[in-house]
């Protein structure tokens, strides 16, 4: 059978789909750009792992989104790379809650070794979650919870076997004018298992628009094992309401991803 027409439509659909994504992303910042530089802005979940245990003003909108992020294991002798255009959409609903729309409206894998080399492409799942803000009577500490259900609605490639559910508790606390340290639990449950996440970052703050941060996690999924990874990155507020990030994580032993690329943008648009 010849497949030369296949892979074309495939290459043609793929560009297509890039070049929409990119007028998108490039239209919100934009956007963002020109909103009027007065802003309360409470943070953004992006990058690293965890999320700001802060929630957005009643009304008020955050658009997060990789440019896009990547990543690239390797098992049995088949190496995988991925890359996907995470997006988060954040609402402020009122009080200390948040509601959150997520996933990738862009995925491209790559799976090749061991006399195969398959390709693929489509969006991922989609992900409905609530943030929560707790209370904290010592201003120099910060803690919310993050609960999430993950839909199997995606592309073939990229779709879950059974809904996850996760739940993530983050602690933060502002040790110095410039330095802060973050603690970021997670459990998520599918299919009567579950798999964790343990994640501790460092961050400090080089002026008030840039950051570099440094991360250690642990992982473990009951499939696969457990595993180390650390990384780090930075986060640039170019304006009061877009920033940039980029960053990497390696893995450092046992099961967890070779190599985790993040770059991307967030922009606010609060009042």
């Amino acid at each position: 059978m010849d497949f030369s027409r296949y892979r074309d439509t495939n290459l043609c659909r793929d560009l297509h789909a890039r070049r929409n994504m990119r007028r998108v992303i490039f239209a919100t910042l934009m956007l963002g750009v020109a909103l009027p530089a007065l802003a309360d802005n409470p943070g953004y979940d992006r990058p690293g792992y965890g999320f700001t245990p802060a929630v957005l003003g009643l009304g008020d909108i955050t658009v997060e989104q990789g440019l896009p992020d990547w990543n690239r294991d390797r098992q049995d002798g088949i190496t995988s790379s991925q890359y996907s255009a995470d997006s988060l959409l954040r609402i402020g609903v009122g009080g200390p809650l948040e509601l959150q729309l997520g996933g990738a409206s862009w995925n491209s894998l790559r799976q090749s070794g061991a006399g195969s080399d398959l390709r693929s492409q489509g969006r991922g799942d989609t992900v409905l979650g609530m943030k929560l803000a707790l209370p904290s009577s010592n201003q120099a500490f910060s803690w919310g919870l993050l609960g999430s259900v993950e839909f199997t609605d995606g592309a073939k490639a990229f779709r879950s076997t059974r809904r996850q559910y996760l739940l993530g508790a983050q602690f933060n606390l502002q040790a110095s004018e410039h330095h802060s340290l973050g603690l970021y639990l997670q459990d998520v449950r599918s299919g009567g298992a579950d798999s964790s996440l343990l994640a501790v970052s460092d961050n400090y703050a080089l002026s008030k628009t840039l950051t570099l941060y440094a991360e250690t996690a642990w992982l473990h999924a009951p499939d696969q094992g457990s595993g180390t990874l650390a990384g780090a990155g930075l986060a640039w507020m170019i304006t009061p309401r877009v920033q940039f990030d980029a960053g990497f994580d390696h893995r450092l032993d046992g099961a967890a991803p070779e190599w985790q690329t993040n770059l991307g943008v967030s922009v606010y648009f609060g009042r």
